[in-house]
């Protein structure tokens, strides 16, 4: 069975997911300097309006506008459950509720959505469209039955509702309770909306921090136990857990042991791995992970891999380990948008087939929805993933100072080169009589030493060149200073 880790200090909570064997499955963070917005419910007011674009932003009292898309239709599933929802004309000045479905990013405000919706342990309520649905994880035909049944008497009157994968086997009781606790939760929303006087745009709905929005999602029967190494989230998880499923209260528990919770489950090391380029695969092949502003890019080599029989089969074999290891690193590393994994070529139709199905049955492992696009004829499969919350790397990274997220900076010879370019140009313009002070990063130091560029300058102007190594400057900087 599946456990769950929480390690919990003032400043930030990290939850890891283990599957069966003890292998880290997942990986969320939270801090409590920056606040996640998404599944906030704001009372927002229009700043402006875009018809080319069908969107609006809108003031939800953030340090940014939300961007608002009018024209965001329906999920799939509710269309195809014959969901209605009135088509709104928006226009400046107008104040709305709204969701947030989209953390900011870098200079990008938060996304907004008028389709508001209220999860519960069971059920989602869907308050502004009329439709059933049902998650895609409940597999028994029977069951999907009797839960749409079920959510079809239940349903209020011009509301919708989402039967969520842990309703499997729940009463017509404790499915009508939390129908009426979650319409109670709207009505109050909307109450607050209401409120006489009230101008501003402001916050109607706090979604749950991340420790208690993993007890009401992710502790399931398939969970043997949930690991909190803090007296104080403890309890407020034991609390909820008894409220909303009694029957797996107990397997939550208080680590009190002196080793660090994720240093004795061997999950720190794992985190650390997380940020590295290159991924080693157990056979002796390695992925190498590029992430871009438009894409991230995956990228897969044999390595030491040689295989056992012959090349195609070789090939398919890592290609498959590939597969596996790939779709870890998007779940650990939450990446999200178009990803474009390069496997390496295979011969056969049947092959490339082969590896597209492994890849969606691993997809249907993540929570996060996924799509498995195709592969074309140079082994490129693309793959689409749902992204909301900012993921690991952009949380626990700063760009880099010295190449600002670029993962480059001018070479040694390249600064060189362009020292030698700017004396010649300040030479022509007068002489310097006492020659040039240069103040330069190590490696060029060397590299002027090294490649006779300072000899070059000297006898081409006869020049007193001498330069000093600052290891404090920028590899790309330096100063040219006459000398006195």
């Amino acid at each position: 069975m599946k456990t769950i880790l929480a390690n919990i200090v003032p400043e930030e909570t990290r939850i890891a997911v283990l599957d069966e064997a003890g292998e880290l499955e997942s990986v969320e963070y939270e801090r409590s300097s920056q606040a996640h917005l998404v599944g906030n419910i704001y009372r927002g007011k229009v700043q402006n309006v875009l018809p080319g674009m069908q969107a609006a932003f809108v003031d939800i009292g953030a340090e940014k506008n939300a961007f608002l898309y009018i024209g965001d239709g329906l999920p799939p599933e509710a269309k195809a459950a014959g969901a209605q929802y009135p088509k709104q004309k928006i226009h400046v000045g107008q104040v709305l509720p709204v969701q947030i479905t989209k953390d900011a990013v870098g200079s990008k405000g938060p996304r907004a959505t008028l389709h508001i919706s209220l999860p519960g342990r069971l059920l989602v309520l869907v308050p502004t469209a009329s439709y059933i649905g049902l998650s895609r994880r409940l597999a028994d035909a029977a069951e999907r039955e009797r839960l749409h049944g079920l959510a079809a008497k239940l349903l209020p009157e011009g509301m919708g509702l989402i039967v969520r994968t842990a309703a499997a086997g729940a009463s017509e009781k404790r499915l009508s309770a939390e129908v009426q606790g979650l319409v109670q939760l709207w009505q109050g929303i909307m109450a607050r909306f209401r409120l006489k006087g009230q101008k501003r745009s402001s916050l109607l709905y706090r979604d749950a921090d991340l420790l208690i929005r993993v007890v009401r999602d992710s502790l399931t029967e398939d969970v043997g136990k949930m690991v909190i190494d803090n007296a104080e989230a403890y309890g407020r998880a034991s609390e909820l857990a008894r409220a909303l499923m009694p029957e797996l209260a107990e397997r939550v528990q208080l680590y009190e042991e002196r080793q660090p919770l994720f240093q004795a489950y061997q999950v720190e090391q794992e985190l650390e791995k997380l940020g590295a380029r290159q991924v080693e695969l157990i056979s002796g092949g390695f992925l190498v992970i590029d992430k871009t502003e438009a894409l991230t890019v995956i990228d897969v080599n044999t390595g030491k891999y040689v295989g056992q029989s012959n090349l195609a089969d070789t090939v398919y074999q890592a290609n498959l380990e590939a597969a596996a290891e790939i779709m870890k690193q998007i779940r650990l590393r939450d990446l999200g948008g178009i990803i474009i994994c390069d496997f390496i070529d295979m011969e056969t139709e049947a092959q490339k087939e082969s590896l597209l199905q492994r890849l969606r049955e691993l997809a249907e492992k993540d929570r996060t929805k996924m799509s498995i696009v195709d592969i074309t004829s140079l082994g490129l499969v693309e793959i689409t993933r749902k992204k909301s919350r900012a993921n690991l790397e952009s949380l626990i990274y700063a760009e880099c100072p010295i190449c600002h997220g670029c993962g480059r900076v001018e070479s040694p010879e390249t600064v060189s080169i362009r020292i030698s370019r700017d004396i010649r140009r300040m030479e022509r313009k007068s002489h310097a009589e006492a020659g040039y002070e240069l103040e330069v990063h190590p490696h060029v130091a060397e590299e002027l030493q090294q490649n006779q560029i300072l000899m070059n300058l000297s006898a081409e102007f006869g020049l007193d060149l001498k330069v000093t190594a600052r290891p404090e400057m920028h590899p790309e900087s330096y100063s040219i200073m006459q000398q006195s």
